[in-house]
Formats: C-alpha cells, structure tokens, sequence
C-alpha cells in the first residue's frame, strides 16, 4: 500500500464536488424532479394491480427502486462528464502538469461522484416520501449498497470519460449500456414475474444485484440473499475500480 499517493486529492475532490453544485438546479433537483414523475406515472397506473412480496404496496416497492437508479445514474454521469468535457474544451492539460498520482485523480473523482449520487438519491428519497414510507427493515444494507452502486458507476463513468473522444461518444456509452442495464434491473418490477429467459439475464446483470439489495434494507426481503448481492456487487466494483486506476496509471487517451 505503500505506492498509493493521495496528496493533491482533497483538492481535486472540492473542485470536482463545486463544478456540480454550483448548478445543482440541473445536477441534482432535475434528476429528483425525473424521478418524482416515474412515481407518479407508475405509481398511479400499478399501484392497484401489483404486488410485491406479499403485502408490500407498489408504491412503497417503486421507491427505493428509483432512489438506487437515480444514485447509479448520477454519479456515472459526473464523473464521466467532468472528464470528456476537460479533455474536449483542452483545460484537463492543467491537471496532467501537476504531480497529482492516479490514486489520487481516482480518489477524487470516484469520491465526486459519490457524493453527487448520493445527495440525488437522498433528494429523491425525501421527495418520494410525500407518497408512501417504505419502512428502514435494515438500514446497514441501504448505506452499504448505495455507497458501493455510487462507487462502481463512479469508476465505470471514469472508463467512460477517458474511452470517449467526443460527446456523441459518451451518449453511445450512456444509452447502450448505462441506460439498458439500469432499466432492466428490477427497478419497476420483481425480476421473479419475468418468463425464464429474461430472469436468467437479469441474474447476468450486476445492477440487479445492486438495486435488489439495496432494496432488502428497506422491506427485509429480497429476490436474492443479500449476501449474493454484496459478493456481485464488491467483486464488480472491484474489478471496474481496478481497470480504470490502470487506465489512469497508463494515462490512456489522456497523454500523448
């Protein structure tokens, strides 16, 4: 552990949680805003013909779903668009003249991203609230899960943002994968009313994973041990960390 340098990180970390918040009215209250409107459209349509895990509203089941999609959504988006927008305006040249190490560029934008996340998700949780509680069954669940799900989509938006060139780029990234694996997790239905085939993909998805535990800590049930989730989930932002602290450390498409 010796080789990991952090100095120079907590700065990079302000700036990088500033650029979001000085327009958190588009960053963080229009994703809530999103939110509250999938509820509404939802909630109203199902709320009367669905139900999940015996005696669990729609609604209450819908929420927790969203707040994990919002937390996943956002913090991919920051850090993946702080990067393609340095390198396409060309300010990121005054960050590779300074001696700050690949630990501490990760650190500080993975770090970014979280807190972006999270403070969407906590903003829609509190918004959602105006239509049902959904109850804290086990509370350790929910914060594990969301800083895990906001850590790995941190890492993957830093891949992202160093892999693409140009915006048009970074869209492909976000509707072909981001947008696909989100959608299909269980975020508004049980994965256990899906035909065999699309339940099999769906148990291939680590966003599955991610949404599903999150939501035990709020009912106490799940579609999957919460334990299979957290193996999924740590082994996938493990191995999604890992490739893109090598790709900053080789400076890909980022040093020429």
């Amino acid at each position: 552990m010796s080789g990991i340098r952090l100095e120079g990180a907590g700065t990079l970390f302000y700036k990088e949680v500033l650029r979001f918040w000085k327009v958190s009215f588009q960053t963080v209250g229009a994703p809530v805003l999103t939110a509250v409107l999938y509820l509404l459209i939802f909630g109203h349509v199902l709320e009367n013909h669905v139900k999940v895990y015996g005696s669990v509203g729609y609604t209450s089941f819908l929420i927790p779903g969203l707040v994990m999609m919002s937390v996943l959504q956002n913090a991919f988006a920051n850090s993946s668009s702080s990067l393609i927008q340095s390198k396409i305006t060309g300010n990121l040249v005054f960050l590779l003249v300074t001696p700050l190490s690949h630990w501490a560029w990760f650190a500080a934008y993975v770090g970014a991203s979280v807190v972006r996340g999270l403070a969407v998700g906590l903003g829609v949780f509190i918004a959602t609230l105006f239509f049902a509680v959904p109850g804290f069954a086990a509370p350790g669940w929910i914060l594990v899960f969301g800083l895990l799900g906001a850590g790995m989509l941190g890492s993957l938006g830093l891949i992202a943002g160093l892999w693409a060139e140009k915006f048009d780029q970074m869209a492909a990234f976000q509707n072909f994968i981001i947008m696909p694996m989100t959608f299909l997790s269980g975020v508004f239905y049980s994965v256990h009313s899906l035909p065999p085939f699309w339940l099999g993909v769906s148990h291939l998805n680590p966003f599955f994973y991610m949404i599903d535990g999150f939501r035990h800590g709020f009912f106490g049930v799940s579609d999957v041990s919460p334990w299979l989730s957290l193996g999924v989930v740590g082994a996938s932002f493990v191995l999604v960390a890992s490739l893109a602290l090598e790709l900053l450390r080789r400076g890909y498409k980022i040093r020429h």
